[in-house]
């Protein structure tokens, strides 16, 4: 097993808040591990600790066989970083915005790496096409084709498909993939309970600290949470009721569906017994990754003091 990051301990404050408070882990190379949380709960400044590209005021580690603190140059070399925000050149064609990043990397043989990352995204028809005018999705694939150009050895994608059609985020997703498969660790963050289930790992972070990491399925099975749904007539009332009711600790509506979570499998079975009716059908379900998320962020506390 070879850790493409291995850090303990590491804290950041700005002003009097502190954003990341004692996160430690590891993550092999060639994962693909998402981030979850709150708006605001650090997951962005967790992300740039882990490789380097901040300083941790406290904390120790490497990524990429590098020490995080010594020698974050080595590692920003080796990174790449797609941010949420479309941060290229809209003034600037496809194959202008690419050749740019190239020269900026110091790429040799630059002329055929920007051909070959047109191809592999399926840009090559939109080369002389000016960035400003592309779409969403479209956008999407430039600035991973320039995150990418370089060859790095980890990605980092903060909310990189907000905002994109669905369409566009699963071919994405399906070259997130093929770059895993090849070697490429990729820490991502996200709000999409489809994309983070999509990786082959999560960590939840609840306004700087790391409170639930692990696979998907260990991920719900460690919360602990019993889920009812129920489905029919006058749902809206019994919802309603529910999010009052002792034992219940999250209401949530699926589609025509609501999916009802407690810790204590007793006082919620006693809080949905008067709701049982011909008009209410109810089943014991297995909790999605989106009841855990509510949950947690139900209990998540905000870290400005």
């Amino acid at each position: 097993m070879t850790l493409a990051i291995d850090v303990r301990d590491l804290n950041k404050r700005f002003g009097d808040k502190h954003v990341v408070q004692n996160v430690s882990m590891s993550l092999e190379q060639g994962r693909i591990c998402g981030f979850l949380g709150p708006n605001g709960s650090g997951k962005t400044t967790t992300l740039r600790l882990l490789c380097g590209l901040l300083t941790p005021d406290s904390g120790e580690g490497r990524c990429l066989g590098f020490d995080i603190r010594r020698q974050a140059d080595q590692i920003k070399r080796r990174t790449g970083y797609m941010t949420q925000k479309f941060s290229l050149y809209e003034d600037l064609t496809l194959a202008e915005n690419l050749a740019f990043a190239a020269q900026i990397h110091g790429l040799s043989g630059r002329k055929g790496r920007v051909a070959a990352a047109l191809t592999r995204l399926g840009l090559e028809n939109r080369a002389g096409q000016l960035a400003g005018t592309l779409s969403g999705g479209w956008k999407q694939r430039l600035a991973l084709a320039v995150a990418t150009l370089h060859e790095p050895q980890l990605l980092l994608l903060d909310e990189p498909t907000a905002g994109v059609d669905p369409q566009a985020r699963r071919t994405f997703w399906d070259e997130i993939h093929a770059l895993a498969a090849a070697g490429l660790t990729v820490l991502v963050s996200t709000h999409y309970m489809d994309e983070a289930e999509r990786c082959h790992e999560i960590a939840y972070i609840s306004y700087g600290r790391l409170i639930a990491r692990g696979a998907v399925e260990a991920v719900i099975a460690d919360a602990g949470l019993v889920t009812w749904r129920a489905e029919g007539r006058d749902l809206e009332a019994a919802a309603a009721a529910l999010r009052q009711a002792p034992g219940v600790e999250t209401v949530a509506p699926f589609g025509a569906a609501v999916h009802v979570s407690g810790s204590d499998p007793h006082a919620l079975e006693a809080a949905i017994a008067p709701w049982r009716s011909p008009d209410i059908r109810w089943r014991q379900v297995t909790p999605t990754l989106e009841d855990v998320f509510i949950r947690l962020m139900k209990d998540a506390q905000d870290n400005i003091r």
